[in-house]
This record gives C-alpha cells, structure tokens and sequence, in this order.
C-alpha cells in the first residue's frame, strides 16, 4: 500500500471517529448535565470539555482528582494505594467490566498504566486486571491505584474487549531453592526493532533480583522498554518501567506481600538504568532513584502458582517473563523467531 493511500485511509477513519465521538456526546447531553450537577454538587465545576468519548471506554468526564472526590473520603496507604474492599463496600466491583467499580452514576477505573501501551484511551492490557479483580480470598487485603482524574459515567454502556539471551540464576518453583543473586533477560539481539516492538511488547530487558534477610526472601523485577516508548506526566516526558516485588517467607513457605508500580525514568536516568541490574546503586555513585507510581498491592498468603500468573499478566504480552519461569519462549514466539530467521538466511544467501 502506498504512503499517500495509507495516508487518505487513516484521514477518513479519523474524521468517522470524530463524527462518531460528537454524536455519542450530542446524544448523552442530559446525562452530561445530570452528571456536571452531580459533580458541583461536589464542589467540581465541569465545563463542555471536560467530557470525552472514547471508543474502548465509553463517555469519560476529565477533572484533576474527580475520581477521588466522588469516591468520598477513604484511608489511603503510605504509598498512595487505597484499599480494594474498602472502594467495593461502596461501588461493587462491575461484573461486566474488570478494572471498575460501578455506582448509579458513574463508574471508578484502574489506572491508566493497566492499558495497552500504558495509554489511557486503550483497552486494558490482559490479563492482569482480569486476574486481579477476580483473584479473592479471606485472608489478604488488595490495595490498587485509580484512574484518579477520570471517570466513566455512561454506566449502561456496552464495555469493549480485546482477545489477546539472559543471565542469571533459573527460576525454581520451590522458592527456598533459588539461589540469590541478579538475573537479566533481553530479546534476541538479532531482531530488528519492528519485531521487538511487536512480539516482545516493546521490551528492551528485564531485570531479576533474589535477595534474604531474617527468614525472608525477596524478589524484584524491573521491565525496561525501548526508547520509543514513552509516556507524559503532568506535562513531563518519562520512559516507563514496570516494577514487581515481593516477600517469600520461608517459615510458612508462601508469599506474604506482593506488590507493583510504574516507574518512572528521565533521559539521563534510563540509559543510565537500562544496561545495567539491580545493583546498580550500590556501584554507582549517582544512585539512580526513578519516580515511582505504585498501582496494586496483596497483603497475606499467596501460593507460588498465584503468584507467577500474576507476575505474566502484569508484564503482559513479554516472553521474557514466560522464559524467566518456564525457561523457553511461548510456542507461538518460537514459531515466528524461526520463520524471521529463515527469511533472514535466504536473503543472505541471494545476496
């Protein structure tokens, strides 16, 4: 296809979407009114611009820190996260939509970093929000971070969905038995960046940490992207790391604490980050400290089979997670590295 008719497609698809979007709008006018009195009822006075529709979501209403007034007072944690059962005794967890909790009038959504790309117009990456939501029992507590600048408030809308070389020591399912130390995964260096991008979720490495103080084993992960991928935060540019930790305790043999973030990496901090692992900051002198955005939480016992499937779904569609567990790529991701190869050596052998 060429350029210019690539081009004249995308114009047509964009225009169709915006005349979409200001029908949807036109067509909600009294629940965009009743929703804007709800709202100064709260002492948030919205204007026109402050709703949206968008085709994964439904009609949005923008406001720094909405999500929070209307959610009504709450005791939030030391790091931001706020208490999953203590926001369902007041909007239910949707049964119809993972990653909300739906009230009368509008609906609560995770954050924006559970999205494809980590972008707030797209549909959540699976499965973890999947996983999340549904992933219960008596004895933890789940902490998670909100969308806290927007809510959804068309709540009977139909909802969107989606089908969808490392060092170090291996991964042992008796966790007693991994060895501590520092492991560090990346694609094949021999792919080109189109196919990183596309089969390997735009990941550049990611890093492993086993470490054990007083009867207690930690693990950390740190998945850094290519340099391409970035994301802005109160009007800032930043490359995007998703972190995973977690406390192994070896008495009771499962996991106590399990918890993830966004962090958040300057220029200088991330080709500074990117090559190098965990110990970093005991080596150097300039002790790297990203901005970091805590997003989900577990306190209690966790078994070991919940916890890897948690860990795969949060760093969705990257092998390097597949392979740091199972030690081997996704079926489907071999395939296709063995087709890229083969093409690649017959184009070597007709030059």
């Amino acid at each position: 296809m060429a350029d210019q008719e690539y081009e004249e497609i995308m114009a047509r698809y964009l225009a169709d979407f915006e005349k979409q979007s200001r029908k949807r709008l036109a067509d909600a006018t009294d629940l965009i009114a009743k929703f804007t009195d709800l709202a100064a009822s709260k002492g948030m006075i919205l204007s026109a611009e402050s709703f949206e529709y968008i085709q994964t979501i439904g009609i949005v209403a923008k406001a720094p820190g909405i999500a929070r007034t209307l959610l009504g007072p709450i005791k939030a944690e030391r790091d931001g996260l706020l208490p999953f059962n203590d926001i369902a005794c007041r909007f239910p967890p949707s049964p119809h939509y993972e990653g909300c909790f739906a009230g009368p009038d509008f609906i609560l959504m995770a954050h924006s970093c559970y999205r494809r790309g980590m972008h707030p117009v797209n549909n959540w990456a699976p499965r973890f929000i999947d996983l999340f939501w549904r992933f219960d029992s008596s004895e933890i507590e789940k902490y998670i971070a909100l969308d806290e600048d927007r809510v959804r408030i068309d709540v009977g809308g139909l909802g969107y969905f989606e089908a969808d070389t490392w060092y170090g020591a291996p991964f042992d399912e008796d966790i007693r038995n991994i060895k501590t130390g520092i492991a560090k995964l990346r694609p094949p260096l021999d792919l080109e960046p189109r196919h990183i991008s596309f089969f390997f979720a735009s990941a550049y490495c990611l890093d492993i940490k086993w470490s054990e103080l007083n009867g207690i084993k930690s693990f950390q992960a740190l998945e850094m992207k290519t340099e391409d991928i970035r994301i802005e935060v109160e009007g800032q540019h930043y490359f995007p790391a998703r972190y995973l930790h977690a406390e192994f305790d070896l008495a009771t043999n499962c996991f106590r604490h399990f918890d993830g973030a966004i962090q958040l990496f300057t220029e200088d901090e991330y080709f500074q980050r990117r090559d190098s692992d965990f110990n970093m900051t005991m080596k150097n002198s300039t002790h790297i400290k990203a901005r970091s955005n805590k997003l989900f939480k577990i306190n209690g016992p966790l078994k070991t089979k919940d916890w890897v499937d948690l860990c795969c779904h949060f760093y969705t569609a990257d092998p390097l997670i597949f392979e740091y567990f199972s030690g081997e790529y996704p079926k489907h991701v071999n395939e296709t590295l063995e087709r890229i190869r083969d093409q690649a050596s017959k184009l070597a052998g007709e030059t």
